[in-house]
């Protein structure tokens, strides 16, 4: 290492990693000597980081929770995380716009002029969340999940009905909004939750076993709930059709669809939906000449849906 500080700083960043660092294995990461390791764990130590000495042949280090908030010291990718995540708060729907404003301001007014005038030039427009979810809402639902226990919440406007119960999941975020994940001890199903619809109820149950999901991941079951399945992130209804028109006006609004452009300026577009009728829809939309490739199934609720518009017209001359 060039320097102390980059070097203390790069000591800094290996001892974040949560496990144990044996004193010779810093000191080959840091091309440096283990009396050298030793030198600078002790200054940041009087830094205020907490760093824990592992007994043994080689020795070792563990960088401990502190009771007290020391320096921070970040390097340049982490200081541009950090500026573009706080700038982004606003869509992220919860509701704390102004603490991350004032701590971009704190972070910034502490960095090196070099760095300071590279997060400067990170700036742009945060569109912001419809939907808001109160950050002490966010709090009880997480350690809800994280301590497995009961989560007693009102939900909806409704205050009068019986307080729900949910053995909590996991807490997911999806386009703008805040799901908790869990299941309903009333329904005996799974079941999810907006948060900025929710009041949680202290104290919370009693702790339970967490159940298995009938999914991969509490990211894959939202996904697949939202397209009408609860194990995979897959539409129900897949079809595939040739449009009148070049891929370049189809690609901004295919969604999660493929789409293969063909050589007569036409495309292969293959796209899901709820229903076969739904897939007919997401077509039609392009409002231009298209062919239906298949499945049959596609091909059978074109047919019927041509006779239900054809019947439609005539009842109305």
């Amino acid at each position: 290492m060039a320097g102390s500080s980059s070097r203390m700083l790069a000591l800094l960043s290996l001892l974040q990693t949560p496990r144990d660092w044996p004193g010779s294995l810093l000191a080959e990461r840091l091309e440096v000597s283990p009396r050298t390791v030793r030198r600078d764990v002790d200054r940041l130590r009087t830094l205020g980081y907490r760093i824990g000495a592992i007994k043994g042949p080689d020795g070792g280090y563990r960088l401990a929770a502190g009771s007290e908030l020391p320096p921070l010291l970040f390097d340049d990718d982490q200081a541009v995380a950090i500026a573009i995540a706080l700038q982004t708060v606003p869509s992220s729907g919860i509701d704390i716009d102004e603490g991350a404003a004032r701590a971009l301001a704190t972070v910034r007014q502490v960095m090196p002029s070099r760095l300071r005038h590279r997060v400067d030039g990170i700036r742009f427009a945060d569109t912001a969340a419809e939907v808001r979810v109160e950050p002490a809402v966010l709090e009880a639902a997480s350690a809800a999940v994280r301590d497995r226990q009961v989560l007693r919440f009102d939900y909806g406007r409704d205050h009068n009905r019986p307080a729900r119960r949910t053995e909590p999941h996991a807490v997911v975020a999806r386009e703008g909004r805040w799901y908790l994940l869990g299941w309903d001890l009333e329904a005996e199903d799974w079941r999810t939750f907006r948060l900025d619809r929710m009041q949680p109820r202290i104290p919370t149950g009693p702790t339970f076993t967490p159940r298995p999901l009938p999914a991969a991941d509490a990211r894959t079951y939202l996904a697949a709930r939202a397209k009408g399945s609860t194990t995979t992130d897959a539409w129900p209804c897949v079809g595939e059709v040739m449009i009148a028109l070049p891929a370049r006006d189809i690609a901004p609004w295919v969604g999660d669809g493929e789409l293969e452009e063909l050589t007569d300026g036409s495309c292969r577009v293959t796209i899901g939906a709820w229903s076969w009728t739904g897939v007919l829809a997401s077509v039609a939309r392009f409002d231009a000449a298209f062919t239906v490739v298949g499945p049959p199934a596609l091909r059978e609720a074109a047919t019927a849906l041509a006779e239900r518009f054809a019947a439609a017209c005539d009842s109305s001359s």
